[in-house]
């Protein structure tokens, strides 16, 4: 799509400096964009609140709760990086309406579930549907768009709402659930994608790389083996532990698979995954700086919630009420987040986003058992607003000077980063929590944690994207 079709021209005579406004098309095409991208974003969160209440319904023991979440997680962190690839190749606009397709037909499977399978089994086309959504999307984002202020507007809009997602889903899930019941979840899930489906063939066009190469059947095994096992084995020790047989096999098999993907990628004719673009030093930080702020914020929001509602006694309306003032302050550093990138630039915001959500977050151990709900808000949220940064500047550093043929490829690494981050970050530190002799001693012992994860994340950025003397 060319930028004449994106941009009207101001009203009257402006300086170099004036904004670009987005035409009524551009517009339509961000809205779709980014209402999967948020859909997407919800589905992580929304069914939260609803799982004890769905396990009863359905006959899911406590145990296969667990796989509500998984059964997602699975497939669309495992699939990203294929898809992201196979997007360049063969039609992002075909793809991403593909993509929806199966997410809202699976949403209603979900929705209409009569036992455990088949619940199961929407969730996971679910996640196969997201796996298709989120780098297309993200990819039809940055060709779309140029390299500039427009892109930069986008990404930020997108970057608000991937993070308003989340949280939002917390929040609606349970007003749904205590009014409506935990189907209407998934029922809302159907509808969003009903929705971007019936707007998406008017607003995008198509465009995918010149050329049409191999597709590296030998790295997309690998890549996806090892995800795919790699997030099941953290997913799994995130309930049971590290000491289950499962969960150490799947473990040693995701960090084999993954290995073997790297050196099939150095002998493969046309990689899956160019291996001079990860040497990039933007793209392998830029990727470190997403993967920690993820993976951080979404596990201080799973132990500030256990906090809230087993230390303090707040009530589940109350903990809604608290995360809901969390986007509230996500969506206002969104507003300003692209002026901050432009006057200091991406890289600078995204080592000082980092560090800011470290110390926020480090905040929250001066939280006593007694403590009033609104320290807690006011912590989480400050760290919510430099989160919000991080996720935008993380996502602009990756992606900027990555040609339009590779875009496809460098979005899949950002929203691989992405739906990675959102699903190691509870395993991986919930098993802390849940090693400690009381609730609030595991919640002061992860909360630490995450804030060191955070600040070694922001000095390693630093280091790793300074530029060199002239």
């Amino acid at each position: 799509m060319a930028i004449e079709n994106l941009t009207t021209p101001p009203a009257r005579p402006v300086g170099p400096a004036a904004p670009v406004r987005l035409s009524r098309r551009a517009r339509l095409v961000l809205f779709v964009l980014c209402a999967a991208q948020f859909m997407v974003a919800l589905d992580f969160s929304v069914l939260n609140v609803a799982l004890p209440v769905l396990g009863r319904d359905l006959g899911l023991g406590r145990s296969g709760l667990q796989w509500a979440v998984t059964a997602f997680a699975l497939p669309s962190g495992g699939f990203l990086l294929l898809f992201g690839r196979i997007t360049d190749l063969y039609g992002r606009r075909r793809l991403f309406l593909a993509g929806l397709a199966v997410f809202g037909a699976s949403s209603v499977l979900a929705t209409l579930a009569w036992d455990p399978a088949s619940f199961l089994a929407g969730r996971a086309l679910q996640g196969l549907g997201a796996a298709v959504i989120v780098p297309t999307g993200m990819s039809l984002l940055t060709t779309t768009f140029p390299e500039g202020p427009l892109r930069d507007r986008a990404l930020g809009i997108s970057g608000t709402l991937l993070s308003l997602g989340f949280t939002v889903g917390m929040v609606a899930g349970g007003v749904l659930t205590d009014t409506l019941g935990w189907r209407s979840t998934m029922g809302l899930l159907a509808a969003a994608s009903a929705l971007v489906l019936a707007l998406a063939p008017r607003a995008l066009s198509e465009s995918r790389t010149p050329d049409r190469p191999r597709l590296d059947v030998p790295g997309a095994l690998t890549v996806t083996g090892g995800l795919l096992a790699l997030i099941y084995s953290l997913s799994t020790a995130a309930e049971r532990g590290f000491g289950g047989a499962d969960v150490l096999v799947t473990l040693v098999a995701g960090l084999v698979l993954l290995a073997a993907f790297v050196v099939v990628e150095t002998r493969s004719a046309a990689p899956l995954v160019s291996l001079p673009m990860l040497r990039r030093r933007t793209v392998a930080f830029g990727n470190l700086g997403g993967l920690a702020t993820i993976s951080m914020m979404t596990t201080t929001v799973f132990v500030l919630t256990l906090y809230l509602q087993e230390v303090l006694g707040l009530s589940p309306l109350g903990t809604g009420l608290v995360f809901g003032a969390q986007g509230v302050a996500s969506a206002a550093a969104g507003v300003y987040a692209a002026r901050v990138i432009g006057r200091i630039g991406a890289r600078r915001t995204l080592v000082l986003s980092l560090l800011g959500q470290g110390v926020f977050t480090a905040a929250l151990l001066t939280l006593g058992e007694e403590s009033g709900v609104w320290p807690a808000t006011v912590a989480v949220s400050l760290a919510s607003v430099c989160h919000l940064g991080a996720i935008i500047s993380y996502g602009l550093t990756v992606t900027s000077g990555v040609p339009d043929e590779e875009q496809g490829l460098a979005t899949g690494l950002v929203t691989t980063t992405q739906q990675v981050g959102m699903t190691v970050g509870i395993p991986l530190l919930g098993v802390l929590a849940t090693t400690q002799d009381s609730l609030y001693g595991g919640v002061r012992l992860v909360t630490g944690a995450a804030a060191l994860v955070l600040v070694a994340a922001g000095v390693a950025v630093a280091a790793g994207l300074r530029r060199p003397a002239a």
